[in-house]
């Protein structure tokens, strides 16, 4: 295996492009030696990240585009989505009360919750218009 390697996909902010994102990060996590349950893990978390962007970033905009940035290292996998429309400001964030969300049989709003605990760090960062959620995954 190499020590370092990195691959981007450019797609429209489209949801008629999950699955292109989805084989995207299924292929290259695949060739990099991640397991399978790893893997899923990775692109359910991908999945709601890039939907996020779809829907909250830019308001199904689907002329807007997303990149969608992978880095392997010998321990981990850096998944990078970066997008260009409404910024989400992590500490207006409230975890959702899972109990409730079940018991009013709510769709929705589980997104970053899933994220955060499908990956081993996330992030978010605005820097010059330009959004970024930085999500990683150890290989051990």
């Amino acid at each position: 295996m190499k020590n370092e390697s990195t691959y981007t996909l450019t797609v429209p902010a489209a949801t008629e492009k999950l699955a292109d994102v989805r084989k995207f990060v299924f292929d290259h996590s695949l060739q990099e030696g991640f397991s399978s349950e790893q893997i899923e893990d990775i692109r359910l978390a991908v999945d709601e990240a890039f939907t996020n962007i779809i829907k909250h970033a830019y308001e199904y905009d689907s002329n807007q585009e997303v990149l969608v940035h992978l880095h392997f290292d010998s321990d981990k996998l850096v998944v990078k989505l970066t997008d260009y429309g409404s910024s989400f400001d992590i500490t207006k964030y409230k975890r959702p009360d899972l109990k409730e969300q079940i018991k009013k049989k709510k769709r929705g709003g589980m997104g970053v919750h899933l994220i955060r605990t499908l990956m081993d760090d996330v992030s978010y960062s605005r820097v010059n218009k330009k959004n970024e959620i930085k999500m990683s995954k150890n290989r051990g």
